[in-house]
């Protein structure tokens, strides 16, 4: 099966949209690798791009709830997504950022940024794009990718946990948050409010979205059926 669109947002492009959506810590960026390299799909997380546009408020000294002075910097901002073996390499202005987008202090930045509407609208132009220049098709992961950005995807996974679960797996992932479990498990749980209280392209599952609870599953059980998942749809 194809993604076709040709409708309210004047695209029109053949090619396969696999549209990923979830919390933060739900294990999207996993299983958006696994599915890619399964299926031959370039893989584009978006949260990477909030992260730069973060990153770059951060550096400008721009105030990130402002949302008339983020919007006013993007008009300055090009953010390039490039595939690589150990995942994107992110390309902030022509430099590559990837190495910092990580820091706890552009993660809670990115998700300030991500409020905005006007700035929303910005990304989902921006990721629409990149998404239709694929030629063999995308796995695209987010919070709003099977809402908004890719609305008639005919794969859409949404990926949930309990806040428990998610704050394990980044334990996991960086033993040394471990120290400060308590804060960063408040964070996951103000990031999550936040997400779904926005009042433009809150988290929440497509209506037509598989909704997949990760919370009791090993790894290796949700790429088994986020793999099955894709492979019935897209057959």
């Amino acid at each position: 099966m194809t993604y076709s669109e040709n409708s309210g947002n004047g695209l029109s492009r053949q090619g396969t949209v696999v549209a990923i959506d979830g919390p933060a810590g739900a294990g999207k960026s996993t299983v958006a690798s696994h599915l890619a390299k399964r299926f031959g799909l370039l893989n584009l997380e978006t949260g990477a791009m909030y992260r730069a546009l973060a990153l770059k408020a951060l550096h400008s000294g721009t105030a990130v709830d402002d949302g008339d002075a983020v919007l006013l910097l993007t008009r300055s901002t090009h953010i390039t997504l490039e595939p690589g073996d150990g995942g994107n390499r992110v390309l902030l202005d022509g430099l590559e950022v990837t190495s910092d987008l990580r820091n706890p202090e552009v993660t809670a930045a990115a998700s300030r940024v991500s409020v905005h509407g006007p700035v929303r609208e910005w990304m989902v132009a921006a990721q629409r794009a990149l998404g239709l220049a694929a030629p063999s098709g995308v796995v695209m992961e987010g919070r709003d990718i099977g809402t908004v950005v890719f609305p008639q995807a005919p794969v859409k996974i949404f990926l949930d946990a309990s806040v428990e679960a998610r704050g394990d797996r980044r334990f996991a992932q960086q033993p040394a948050a471990a120290e400060n479990k308590e804060t960063l498990l408040r964070e996951m749980r103000d990031r999550d409010s936040r997400d779904r209280s926005r009042e433009q392209s809150p988290l929440k599952p497509a209506d037509d979205a598989v909704i997949l609870d990760t919370t009791g599953l090993s790894l290796d059980q949700v790429l088994e059926r986020t793999e099955a998942l894709v492979a019935a749809r897209l057959s």
